[in-house]
């Protein structure tokens, strides 16, 4: 598989099961050392979105989130964002986030995410297969 952006890694990672994600946290935690919580909250936030037609950006309206953002001692930071208020896999995510930036237990949480995007790639599939059974062929005079 390709290497991930960071960005790619936390979309992945925020659109994992929230157990999975607490679990593999819970695990890499004692390999961080100390860490600083610097930010964690709930709040709403705009959701943007694209209009497919003219490409021009709008909000569809608020979305509540949980976002997390710690420090390791070394100064590697970590961030999550989640939608919903599940403060903890906010945090599970920023953990996660901040091994991968430190290079703690990487193979593991990228076998993870690599997994992750595999099961999410197969229920975007399945959903473009059911969408298309749906798909008229219309003939224009």
């Amino acid at each position: 598989m390709n290497p991930l952006s960071r960005g790619e890694t936390l979309s992945i990672l925020t659109h994992a099961p929230a157990q999975g994600v607490q679990s593999l946290a819970e695990q890499v935690l004692p390999h961080l050392g100390e860490v600083t919580v610097l930010r964690s909250r709930t709040g709403l936030v705009m959701m943007p979105f694209t209009d497919s037609a003219h490409g021009s950006v709008f909000h569809l309206g608020e979305v509540l989130v949980a976002e997390a953002h710690i420090q390791l001692d070394d100064g590697t930071e970590g961030y999550g964002m989640v939608a919903e208020r599940d403060a903890l896999f906010a945090m599970g995510v920023a953990i996660l986030d901040a091994a991968l930036s430190a290079g703690i237990m990487s193979e593991a949480i990228a076998a993870f995410v690599d997994e992750q995007q595999s099961a999410q790639q197969s229920v975007d599939d399945d959903l473009l297969r059911m969408v298309e059974t749906t798909r008229v062929e219309m003939e224009t005079f």
